[in-house]
């Protein structure tokens, strides 16, 4: 597979505990379906209840304006903002690839952290719910949709006892 960017052969890296196709050149990163929200999850475990779905919306979909073609299939990207996000990102519509160029990783991700605050803060209810269901619906594996249930609940816990100090002292000192 060729670079969509600057058309040298791409490489084999291991990157957050996923294998994907990177260009030595202008270090721009190749993602199969799903190796992005897995590079995310292992990146940061606090995100991992957190996902984007870039395929939920085709209509936002823009022909990308530099004539990137899909390493995979060969056929045109489209481009799509990372969720609200100003961050463009190259999807390929036929194989669900995610091409980022050099450090938009590293963008989505302080994107996400700063989401994640947003919606643990003022839509945590909507959230917790949300997660819930998702154990019994998906889309994840079961294992999956529990971890990113119990992260909400912890995530509950910190914003309970920075929100309330007095409330979470005196629960802690009550007898177990």
């Amino acid at each position: 597979m060729n670079c969509p960017v600057c058309k040298k052969s791409l490489q084999k890296s291991i990157f957050y505990s996923i294998e994907l196709d990177y260009c030595p050149t202008c270090l721009g990163l190749w993602f199969e379906q799903d190796e992005l929200r897995q590079a995310k999850d292992e990146k940061d475990k606090d995100l991992n209840w957190l996902d984007i779905d870039l395929w939920k919306e085709e209509t936002k979909f823009k022909i990308s304006k530099n004539k990137k073609i899909c390493p995979s299939c060969s056929v045109p990207f489209y481009e799509i903002n990372y969720a609200d996000s100003e961050i463009s990102v190259d999807v390929c519509n036929v194989c669900q690839g995610i091409w980022l160029d050099r450090g938009e990783f590293k963008k989505i991700i302080n994107y996400l952290k700063e989401k994640g605050e947003y919606e643990i803060l003022n839509k945590y209810l909507k959230n917790f719910i949300k997660e819930g269901a998702e154990i019994f619906i998906g889309p994840e594996t079961f294992k999956s949709e529990v971890s990113d249930f119990l992260t909400i609940l912890k995530l509950l816990n910190y914003k309970f006892v920075s929100q309330y100090p007095t409330i979470s002292k005196i629960i802690s000192m009550l007898p177990r």
